[in-house]
């Protein structure tokens, strides 16, 4: 499809990441852009910097696991615009804890904001782009929709928006609808998301602890993320299969060859083995060994501790 001055851009987790440079994107293709985000200050930002673009936007506070929510921005915006178009399935969150043995909200939160906000995005907008004539869906999944490895509940909550999209852009398909679905897998790229617990809701509770393994990976997660691709780099790319209707969005391809090796490991029944080096990480063996080392440090600490 084509992206101009007659299109409307809806864009979740707009206010930093790559959803803040897809709806800069989509503002420099001459799309009207609804910018939805759950942090105030960083959407009022993002909001003023694209108006003095000579953009034309809409700035909705918007918490994505919560339905309501996501229906009123719907609302707000074709009360607004009169339509949609495009709809960018973006925000996403890493939350921290123990995946096992720590507290459950970890995984509520996760599922809710990466799963349930973009099922709710997905139901909510398909009617009023098909009542707009047309147009595309962007779910940003991760390279840990392909392959686990990363974080229990972040794998789960990216591998079922991978298989919910596929279904969706099947669907889609088959009744030959007029829109268009695009599913976004990352790798690393420099967002925030090593730090989204800054959005923990107050209303699961405290926030969940990390233990020295946890923060030891979370570190070498956090460099690579600052050495990974700028989030722009992947907003083009995203534009480029909404106009040549592509559904996958692989800005990494090295991450793809290592997906690929695990599905030819599921084809053959073998047992999971997951890789030694994942681009951007340490040797597995080296962060063990690491992990390994501030256990025993720690366990020392707290023998000669006299209280």
């Amino acid at each position: 499809m084509e992206l101009d001055s007659t299109k409307v851009a809806v864009v979740t987790g707009a206010a930093s990441g790559i959803g803040r440079a897809l709806a800069e994107s989509f503002g420099r293709a001459g799309c009207k852009v609804v910018l939805a985000d759950v942090q105030d200050d960083p959407l009022a930002e993002t909001d003023a910097a694209l108006q003095a673009q000579g953009v034309e936007t809409l700035a909705i506070k918007t918490d994505v696991s919560k339905l309501d929510q996501v229906e009123a921005l719907a609302q707000q915006t074709i009360e607004r615009f009169g339509g949609v178009h495009v709809v960018c399935n973006n925000a996403g969150v890493a939350a921290p804890g123990d995946p096992w043995m720590g507290p459950l909200e970890s995984w509520e939160w996760t599922m809710g904001v990466n799963f349930w906000g973009v099922l709710y995005g997905m139901r909510t907008f398909l009617p009023h782009i098909f009542m707009s004539g047309g147009g595309h869906v962007v779910n940003t999944a991760s390279m840990a929709g392909i392959m686990p490895g990363f974080s229990p509940a972040y794998d789960a909550s990216k591998h079922a928006v991978v298989a919910i999209t596929e279904d969706l852009h099947n669907t889609l398909t088959a009744a030959e609808m007029p829109i268009g679905v695009s599913c976004v897998c990352p790798g690393w790229v420099r967002t925030g998301i090593v730090e989204s617990d800054r959005n923990w809701p107050s209303e699961l509770g405290e926030l969940p602890t990390s233990d020295i393994g946890q923060e030891i990976t979370r570190n070498h997660v956090r460099r690579a993320i600052d050495e990974g691709m700028q989030p722009g780099a992947v907003a083009d790319l995203v534009l480029d299969a909404i106009k040549e209707d592509r559904f996958w969005v692989f800005p990494h391809p090295d991450f793809l060859e290592l997906a690929v090796e695990r599905f030819h490991r599921v084809g053959e029944s073998l047992n999971p083995d997951p890789p030694e080096q994942v681009p951007g990480m340490p040797p597995r063996s080296t962060i063990a060994a690491e992990v390994m080392t501030a256990m025993a440090q720690e366990a020392a600490e707290v023998a000669t501790d006299p209280n």
